[in-house]
């Protein structure tokens, strides 16, 4: 009960929220190029459930709300960036085939993650570590002509964090505190699977 109590005095006191981001985001960076609807779509509420996790569980591991933040920033502006790209024609043939392996390799990703949470003994902290590198990898490529240095930093910031094995292997303990944090994101990638959104 107590932890219960806990939890929703987390939820009042840390105004952090990715969908809001999003559109703050959305605001900042797009212009005239998108529809003030792009950001709500990119991130719908199951998405903005799943980041909202991420976030918290990122925040305990490095203890620091400032760069749990920064992660969660980056990976927002990296999405909407490559949506912005993606609806605006900006690819070529040789960018969307790429992007088109890219997708496959993200959903590969999501069924891992939840994979590795619903089958007990199955987790391999590499196997993760490996697929979010060549996820980092085919976005490089991908926004290579299109986005500055500050945009690559920005995925290299994200994907040094979420394949880096003792965050993985902390967030898989199946006795760990990041357990109730695992479930909701699973839930939450399961969902985006289910409603082909991954």
């Amino acid at each position: 009960m107590g932890s219960e109590a806990d939890e929703s005095k987390e939820v009042a006191t840390d105004v952090f929220n990715s969908k809001y981001l999003a559109m703050q985001v959305q605001k900042k960076i797009l212009g005239k190029m998108a529809s003030k609807s792009i950001a709500t779509t990119l991130i719908d509420d199951t998405s903005s459930y799943v980041l909202d996790e991420l976030y918290r569980v990122t925040k305990e591991f490095t203890q620091s709300k400032k760069e749990a933040e920064k992660i969660t920033k980056d990976l927002i502006k990296v999405i909407i960036k490559l949506a912005v790209l993606h609806r605006n024609n900006q690819f070529n043939q040789d960018e969307l085939a790429q992007l088109e392996l890219f997708k496959r390799k993200v959903h590969q990703l999501a069924m891992t993650v939840v994979s590795f949470h619903q089958v007990d003994y199955t987790f391999d902290r590499n196997v993760l570590s490996k697929l979010l590198n060549e996820c980092r990898d085919m976005l490089h490529q991908i926004i290579q002509r299109h986005l500055t240095a500050k945009s690559h930093g920005r995925v290299d910031h994200v994907f040094d964090h979420f394949s880096d094995c003792e965050f993985l292997a902390a967030l898989y303990n199946p006795f760990g505190p990041y357990k109730p944090h695992l479930q909701r994101i699973s839930e939450g990638v399961n969902k985006m699977l289910d409603e082909d959104n991954i």
